[in-house]
């Protein structure tokens, strides 16, 4: 193995738990390299660091896999950690059978993404270093969770970066590309084929249950951004008396038709059509919800865009305020990363200023069980979710 030493001028973020090493903390390597392989970090004075796997051609030259010096990097290492991140999900989600079984750096396997829809795994590889050991973390994940097929959804452009190619279809065995998985006593279609990442979006978790306080037999709730309809759905299974569920694509909108069905949940009104237009309209014409849900896709994909989506997000968190109930709730959510904790508190003060609305926080929180952060890699903290009860200032 090549020995990557670093700078002596640099952040420690690597001695606080950091996952990735850049180039410009680079100071020299001692050995021959080629993209992919195995190295040892050390810092400016020796001292080892940690090992992981390096690619020249990437910004994030080395991901760390351990900081432990007596680790072995062999097939027997990745069949650990995998199986140990399993442990963790059975752990902290009792009887889990659809989840995010591998997170990337927060499970110590940088680049490797894991979704579990019940019997079938849906993997993207993510970086160069685990594209070196697809057959160590095939023979893995066919070891640990004995799926009856895997399906690679490697249609990312960050695969381009690490000088990969994109590509989709099945890894390992075959079924339908329709998955049905159950999550908070609810049901759901899952297109691990053509949906959205994966095919589901498993961090909103315990926020989607979050929710059943709010409501009651009598209680009206707009969903906007429902996608397939994972906060309409928890809604009508916590007993709302209506749900209209707005997405602008018409492939969302029938899936979340099909999953109302597959429910038996027919107290709901679809709606294709762009959400900002349609808060407007419905401000306009001075309609009320008891429970407005607002979860939008991320609008800022680099800093450069977080003025934008700022701007974005107060408008839609504006209208939808101005279209609760006084003494309703106002569910609302970003999963930018570039826009954090602080900025988006500050833009929902900003829209209940403008709306001329007090609110009450009653909940505030993140990604769930099966999305672990580590606490050096700020990179990890990219969902907000908060729950806001709605009083009008005269």
């Amino acid at each position: 193995m090549a020995n990557v030493f670093l700078k002596r001028k640099r952040k420690k973020r690597l001695e606080l738990g950091h996952p990735w090493v850049f180039q410009s903390e680079v100071d020299y390597i001692e050995g021959d390299v080629e993209p992919g392989d195995f190295v040892n970090v050390y810092n400016h004075q020796r001292h080892f660091l940690a090992k992981g796997y390096i690619n020249p051609k990437s910004q994030m030259i080395v991901r760390v896999l351990t900081q432990n010096p007596n680790d072995e990097l062999n097939a027997q290492f990745f069949m650990n950690r995998i199986r140990q991140a399993w442990a963790y999900r059975e752990r902290m989600i009792p009887g889990v059978r659809s989840c995010r079984a591998i997170y990337g750096e927060a499970d110590f396997l940088p680049g490797l993404i894991v979704d579990k829809y019940e019997d079938v795994l849906v993997v993207q590889i993510l970086s160069l270093g685990m594209e070196k050991r697809k057959e160590w973390i095939l023979q893995a994940l066919l070891d640990v969770f004995q799926p009856k097929a895997i399906y690679l959804r490697n249609d990312v452009h960050v695969r381009e970066l690490e000088g990969l190619k994109q590509e989709k279809g099945f890894w390992y065995g075959t079924c339908d590309t329709n998955v049905q998985i159950e999550e908070n006593g609810v049901k759901y279609i899952v297109d691990i084929e053509n949906g959205q990442k994966t095919g589901f979006f498993f961090d909103q978790r315990q926020n989607r249950a979050a929710i059943k306080p709010l409501i009651t037999s009598e209680s009206t709730v707009l969903d906007c951004f429902t996608h397939t309809g994972s906060f309409m759905l928890n809604a009508c299974l916590y007993g709302a008396k209506h749900v209209t569920a707005v997405d602008i694509s018409e492939h969302a909108i029938e899936t979340a038709k099909r999953n109302a069905e597959l429910n038996g949940f027919t107290n709901v009104d679809f709606v294709v059509a762009n959400a900002f237009d349609y808060l407007r309209e419905c401000v306009q014409k001075g309609k009320k919800w008891d429970v407005v849900i607002i979860d939008p896709p991320a609008f800022a994909k680099s800093a450069h865009a977080v003025p934008k989506a700022l701007a974005g997000y107060k408008d839609i968190n504006l209208n939808g305020l101005k279209l609760v109930k006084d003494g309703g709730f106002f569910v609302t959510a970003s999963c930018s990363y570039h826009v954090h904790p602080d900025m988006f508190q500050a833009m929902v003060a900003e829209a209940a200023f403008d709306a001329k609305k007090i609110l009450r926080q009653i909940h505030w929180s993140g990604a769930g069980y099966d999305h672990p952060k580590l606490l050096a890699a700020d990179e990890g903290d990219y969902l907000k979710f908060a729950i806001y009860e709605v009083h009008s200032r005269k």
